[in-house]
């Protein structure tokens, strides 16, 4: 007989066994549903001709540096320039006080009006000598004193004479005026300051067109050692503005400097500590914008990789010195591969084995794959789908 509670106890049961097998079939459909293929961005590795370039680190300097001294000692008595002004070759600087140089070239006048009058006393005596010699009015001694006078009369002149110029040109150097044209800088001396012979006044500087001194290394300077040695060989004004220059400037604030320069000459040897060969480039400066002393990174295009094979340089990474990038296979798996390298070129990176052109290349997430993985790829620079992620189903 079945009292109600064996049909309790048996219900119960039966809802217990029901329950179990549901949990069963929910955890089966679960271990069976499979993720979705991760998405990844990539690039096609593209191959075209690239212009390879080298940088250097530089600085400006004026293309003709002069200091300006005093070649005379007296006191500093007019400025008459604007400091950091241009000027021109013979515009006048500052002024000695040029008095007492003055005095002095009087007195040389003087001087030489006397040994010119000396000199013709002697030579009347020599006249008045000669023949009352030859008629034995005077000794011979006599004549060659008179002689020997005239000689020393003349001497006296050309010594009078050489001060006399030695005084102008002192006094013309009371006068300090431009030897170049140029850019005058800070005067080192004040009105009224007693100025000494070979004390620095200013200095001051040609600047258009520009040099750049940069260090370039043996060997990228023996790649370009023939366009330097073309320059000694051309005739005209090296310094000339040139149309058909070669190199770019960055200058510090990140700037392209809008105009292009050109090789202008190369040290006479290399710098056996560094290694290096100091080179100098020449660049327009319309306004004398640039002043010596600036940073400048210049850059050149040295030679032509035909058929260069270029990948992002996000899409390479580097392990004990070897680099590898992660390819999508045409069944859509990941595939990593060793490659050599070559230059960089902007934001992407020469490779000389490992690839096909053509050939796609994972540019984002390359630390969560694994060799062998599906993947969807997307052209780089699309926005991914939603993260994907791996839920439970409903439970039935």
């Amino acid at each position: 007989m079945i009292t109600i509670f064996d049909i309790r106890q048996l219900t119960f049961g039966v809802l217990i066994g029901t329950g179990l097998a549901g949990l069963a079939g929910c955890k089966e459909a679960v271990e069976t549903a499979a993720p979705p293929p991760l998405e990844v961005q990539v690039q096609k590795v593209e191959q075209k001709d690239v212009p390879i370039y080298y940088e250097w680190v530089g600085t400006t300097d004026g293309l003709v540096n002069a200091k300006i001294r005093a070649q005379v000692t007296g006191y500093l008595r007019k400025q008459h320039f604007r400091e950091g002004a241009s000027v021109k070759k013979g515009d006048l600087l500052f002024e000695i006080d040029p008095r007492k140089f003055q005095a002095s070239l009087d007195q040389a006048a003087g001087e030489l009006k006397r040994a010119r009058a000396q000199r013709a006393k002697t030579e009347l005596d020599v006249e008045r000598n000669e023949p009352l010699a030859r008629e034995g009015a005077i000794s011979q001694k006599e004549l060659q004193d008179s002689i020997q006078m005239n000689l020393a009369a003349r001497a006296t002149v050309e010594s009078a004479m050489a001060q006399l110029e030695q005084a102008k040109l002192n006094l013309e150097w009371t006068k300090v005026v431009a030897p170049i044209d140029g850019v005058v800088g800070i005067a080192k001396a004040q009105i009224g300051d007693l100025v000494n012979s070979n004390d620095e006044l200013t200095s001051m500087s040609r600047l258009d067109p520009i040099r750049v001194y940069f260090p370039v290394s043996e060997q990228q300077y023996l790649k370009f050692a023939t366009k330097v040695q073309d320059r000694y060989r051309e005739e005209g004004d090296p310094t000339k503005v040139r149309e058909d220059g070669l190199i770019e400037m960055v200058l510090s604030n990140g700037e392209r400097y809008p105009h292009k320069g050109w090789f202008f000459l190369a040290d006479r040897q290399v710098d056996t500590k560094t290694g290096t060969i100091r080179v100098a480039a020449l660049f327009p400066n319309p306004g004398n914008i640039l002043r010596p002393g600036l940073y400048a990174k210049v850059r050149t295009p040295l030679e032509l990789h035909r058929g260069a094979l270029l990948v992002p340089q996000r899409a390479v990474s580097e392990l004990q010195g070897r680099y590898q990038v992660a390819v999508v296979t045409p069944d859509s798996k990941v595939e990593f591969r060793t490659v050599i390298t070559g230059e960089r070129v902007g934001s992407q990176w020469i490779v000389t084995q490992g690839l096909q052109a053509g050939e796609q290349v994972i540019t984002e997430g390359l630390q969560k794959l694994e060799a062998g993985a599906s993947v969807r790829p997307i052209p780089f620079g699309t926005e991914q789908s939603v993260t994907q992620a791996i839920s439970l189903p409903r439970r039935s």
